[in-house]
């Protein structure tokens, strides 16, 4: 009898340890509590980073998102969450929103509460530990090439490791790419104790124009994490939240620094697929993206909808929000690419606009595209 109990629990242990890969798409038991995970909003947050993390968030169901400004965080607000997102923007101006007292909580947070923290491009600056840049020196990072620190923007590639695949096991056989808007470029703090686990670096040359010398990003840290005091850390110097098929990467990343589970999410978030080359905007690019940006306005439709398919391939991430315009056009030819577009991307924030337009619209056709937009986008 005893060895039929060992043969049990033997089973039950092969397919407890599945990878998450493996497993089918989870919604989290909404009876369990859920995670509460605050988005740093103050000054110096992108206004427009706050929101995209905070969509981005939404997509795992057992994550409540909301964000959070220094003065909630000098008056005990932040207490009530198990982490923090400081997104992109600037840096040095979030920790000049922090204050001194602000810099002293978020430390305490991680270091003492054992809470999570998470840097998203910016953040990641803020939350390194670079000598001479002001920052919470919280993970032991550091970025280089400080001269050049704008040094571009656009989709670049990045490759994760070993480590990465632990985190991010459905991206393994995939080349990787994310949306970019001068980020660091880190590398270890040899000067510390307490080392960061390396889980992915950049495979693009961000050098557009020339401006930054070549040779500086291929084979830097790209995405990072660490324990620090009881608490974990999480870096990135890209935007996932803003790369569709890659949005999801966010609550991961929430999950992990929380101690959390590691749920599987919809394979229609899950599509690195969709992008398959670096993109850098360099000024002949920028050139391109504005004069398609006018023609946006044209009275003709053709040119519009020629518009809007010449910044999607090139991946523009404004353009992507000026989809949200486009669904009042007198056009509906227009109508039904910008509610198109706005699918392909993930644009969830776009939500209250789109079911705005379906109760406006007269176009049968361009009806039942809005409806199935808006089914796919509400639908986790």
């Amino acid at each position: 009898m005893r060895n039929y109990s060992i043969i049990i629990v033997l089973i039950f242990s092969l397919f407890a340890c599945q990878n998450i890969e493996n497993k089918k798409d989870i919604k989290p038991n909404e009876n369990k509590l859920k995670l509460k995970v605050a988005v740093f909003n103050g000054n110096g947050a992108g206004e427009i980073s706050v929101i995209e993390t905070i969509e981005a968030l939404k997509i795992d169901t057992g994550i409540i998102a909301e964000p959070i400004s220094a003065s909630a965080i000098q008056n005990g607000h932040l207490n009530k969450f198990d982490a923090l997102i400081f997104p992109g923007g600037s840096g040095s101006k979030q920790l000049l929103n922090l204050g001194e007292t602000g810099k002293e909580i978020v430390n305490n947070f991680v270091e003492k509460q054992g809470k999570g923290i998470i840097g998203i491009c910016a953040g990641a600056y803020l939350l390194s530990s670079t000598a001479g840049y002001p920052n919470l020196k919280i993970a032991s990072s550091v970025h280089i090439d400080r001269a050049h620190y704008n040094r571009g923007r656009g989709l670049v590639e990045f490759e994760l490791n070993d480590n990465g695949f632990k985190v991010f096991p459905e991206l393994k056989e995939h080349q990787l790419f994310a949306q970019y808007y001068d980020g660091p470029v880190l590398v270890q703090n040899d000067s510390t104790s307490v080392k960061y686990e390396d889980l992915g670096k950049y495979v693009t040359d961000i050098n557009p124009d020339n401006f930054a010398p070549k040779g500086i990003t291929p084979g830097k840290t790209f995405i990072l994490n660490q324990n620090k005091g009881k608490g974990k850390v999480f870096l990135i110097a890209g935007h996932p939240e803003s790369t569709p098929g890659m949005r999801w990467m966010i609550p991961r990343m929430a999950r992990w620094v929380c101690g959390s589970e590691l749920v599987a999410y919809n394979k229609k978030w899950v599509r690195p697929e969709i992008n398959d080359k670096a993109i850098i905007f360099d000024k002949s690019l920028k050139k391109e993206e504005k004069d398609n940006y006018w023609l946006l306005f044209s009275d003709d439709s053709q040119k519009q909808l020629k518009a809007i398919k010449t910044l999607h391939s090139y991946r523009s991430r404004p353009a992507v929000r000026w989809n949200i315009g486009l669904l009042r056009s007198v056009h509906p030819e227009t109508r039904k690419m910008a509610a198109e577009v706005l699918m392909e991307t993930e644009y969830t924030y776009a939500i209250l606009d789109l079911e705005q337009a379906l109760k406006n619209e007269t176009d049968s056709s361009t009806k039942k595209i809005l409806k199935n937009t808006i089914d796919f986008l509400k639908n986790k």
